[in-house]
């Protein structure tokens, strides 16, 4: 998989993955050509690349995908998760091949260079996934040149001189520069996304790289929803009369982001009016009650986590992606874990005694991804009355 310093490329070799480390990992490169620099993680993920890789949660990332047939069916608008693609570039097993589903409107290597992300196949995936295992999630610069022409020494340079995720901002990278609403409800085939219910509860939704999918199922359960920026203030949001406060999911280190996102949370909870953290929410919520986050070795990625719900020991197979996570053992007394990962033991998730209030550090609304953790939603439009 790993070859020492050199810039000669093997022959037929097109891409390039550098780590930080040292390893120069070769390929096949697809989508479009240029480099990035970023934190490369692996997804376990067996379907839902598209989804994946249009997720705010992954900016400042590379994807080596652990399933080998990523793009066997292709990509279409109505799997986007945002509007762009945020997740660096892609690494697979199996050259994309042709697309094989109905649905299908563009094939992945077209959507990839379309969007500006670089892609590499051919690589031993797997081998790479157990480094990560080992190693940590490394910095790294993905690179696809047509010529096979690299500078792999300046590549190096580029990986070793990126700072990494740890205390990055992100959020403010990926959130929307303006307020606006949402009235989309849940996709089924035949018949499209669902109209919004009447007699709706006002919810105001900060997005911190919200995923589209979360807020179709706030309007599902009844929510009337709308959407500000990272940065937005107590006062802005309040100018909107809600009944609840949704915290999204979003990239990067929860302590840098929390700089400015706490302090408007801390007055929210002074309302005691209902409130529903996911994945960076989740990490916001858990600075503003006192707790502390922390990087994570490797992180969670996938569809597959599952989680056990500490009320009955009930197990949910859940979406995930994260790197960083709260630290169970600095939460506040009025807090109380209510999930937690059978992987490793870390906390998933938590309630406020005192008051309305509950996270989860993984994600109910899958995208992709199984759907047995929905019912949180009702528990937020319920806490509305």
């Amino acid at each position: 998989m790993a070859d020492p310093i050199s810039s000669r490329a093997p022959s037929g070799a097109t891409g390039v993955l550098v780590l930080a480390s040292g390893e120069v990992i070769w390929g096949k490169g697809f989508g479009a050509e240029g480099q990035a620099v970023g934190e490369v993680c692996f997804n376990t993920a067996m379907t839902g690349y598209q989804e994946v890789m249009t997720d705010p949660s992954y900016a400042g990332q590379i994807i080596n995908f652990t399933f080998p047939h990523i793009g066997n069916v292709g990509t279409n608008p109505e799997d986007a998760e945002a509007l762009n693609p945020h997740a660096l570039g892609a690494i697979v097993r199996q050259d994309v091949t042709v697309p094989s589903n109905f649905r299908s409107t563009q094939h992945f290597d077209a959507w990839m260079k379309a969007n500006g992300r670089i892609g590499i196949s051919g690589v031993d995936t797997r081998a790479l996934t157990r480094l990560i295992r080992v190693a940590g999630a490394p910095n790294a610069v993905i690179a696809h040149s047509a010529s096979g022409d690299f500078d792999v020494p300046a590549l190096l340079a580029r990986a070793k001189a990126w700072a990494g995720l740890e205390s990055m901002d992100l959020a403010k990278d990926v959130t929307t520069l303006q307020t606006y609403g949402w009235d989309q409800g849940l996709w089924k085939l035949g018949s499209g996304y669902a109209e919004p219910a009447k007699g709706r509860k006002k919810v105001v939704a900060i997005d911190y790289g919200i995923k589209h999918n979360i807020l179709r199922n706030l309007v599902d359960v009844g929510c009337d929803v709308t959407i500000v920026s990272a940065t937005a203030t107590f006062d802005e949001i309040m100018a909107h009369a809600p009944d609840g406060l949704f915290l999204s999911n979003g990239p990067g280190d929860p302590a840098a982001t929390g700089v400015y996102a706490v302090p408007v949370i801390k007055q929210w909870l002074d309302t005691k009016k209902p409130l529903f953290g996911i994945c960076l929410g989740h990490q916001m919520l858990g600075l503003a009650v006192g707790a502390k986050t922390e990087k994570m070795h490797q992180g969670h990625r996938g569809a597959n986590h599952p989680v056990k719900r500490l009320s009955d020991g009930a197990v949910e197979i859940t979406s995930m992606n994260h790197g960083f996570a709260v630290d169970a053992d600095t939460l506040p007394s009025n807090a109380k874990a209510t999930h937690i990962s059978l992987f490793d033991g870390s906390n998933c998730g938590f309630e406020l005694a005192d008051q309305p209030a509950f996270s989860v550090q993984y994600h109910p609304e899958a995208s992709p991804g199984p759907q047995d953790s929905h019912y949180l939603f009702e528990k937020f439009a319920g806490m509305m009355g």
